[in-house]
């Protein structure tokens, strides 16, 4: 598990859009935490740390560290954060408390490397595409990765990752693969690029002849009017 990111949390005993108001006039963005089998609370916290942080990928996959105002710390993970519709503003977020003994169930990242370098990358008219780039996974907090790593070092022309061929860390596994019963998926896919090109046959340079020919007897018709005129 990486380094937790700390941010300071106050309480909040007033509910409502006003409240709610108030709270983004002072610079801070409303919050709620929930789970663990606690009760909810509802939180504040400044915004500018958590609009930073939330710039980040790794925000969305890692631990966080909340420190309230009554002096208790609690890890949680991000469940879901509401932007402004156009303005660089969070408007809420909620938060979900963590136990080290219960395993999440989180989407995270897939980072692909040597995609460039491998035979296929290396390889013209050819078009690797990328079906997957989040997988969701299960796993302790002990256990839970920022991203998954897939090494395209191998990749070939015609081959295809699927997503029971990656190599997931230690005390993870993806939920799709949880009972078992789920069909496998691409990950990545390399497939040839084509441009279609148009052939004229003989029939069809035969008759473009043949409207050549048509286009040019209107001349010689002129032609002779000219000299019967003369």
């Amino acid at each position: 598990m990486s380094k937790l990111i700390a941010f300071p949390a106050a309480e909040r005993t007033d509910a409502g859009k006003g409240a709610s108001r108030r709270l983004r006039r002072d610079n801070k963005v409303p919050a709620i935490l929930y789970g663990a089998g606690r009760p909810a609370r509802a939180l504040a916290l400044d915004h500018d740390p958590l609009l930073h942080a939330s710039q980040t990928e790794s925000f969305y996959s890692s631990i966080l560290e909340l420190k309230v105002d009554d002096g208790r710390k609690q890890k949680v993970i991000v469940r879901d954060l509401q932007r402004h519709p156009f303005k660089p503003r969070l408007m809420h977020i909620d938060f979900q408390r963590v136990r080290d003994d219960e395993e999440l169930r989180i989407t995270v990242p897939i980072h692909f490397s040597n995609e460039e370098t491998s035979p296929a990358g290396k390889t013209s008219g050819v078009v690797i595409s990328h079906q997957m780039n989040d997988v969701e996974i299960m796993a302790l907090p002990e256990n839970l990765p920022e991203f998954i790593h897939v090494d395209l070092a191998e990749l070939e022309i015609g081959q295809s990752v699927m997503l029971s061929e990656l190599n997931f860390p230690e005390g993870v596994k993806p939920t799709a693969f949880v009972h078992g019963d789920a069909e496998d998926n691409d990950v990545v896919v390399v497939s040839a690029a084509y441009v279609a090109v148009s052939v004229a046959s003989d029939d069809d340079e035969a008759e473009d002849e043949d409207a050549a020919a048509e286009t040019e007897a209107p001349a010689g018709d002129d032609a002779e009017d000219s000299d019967a005129a003369e």
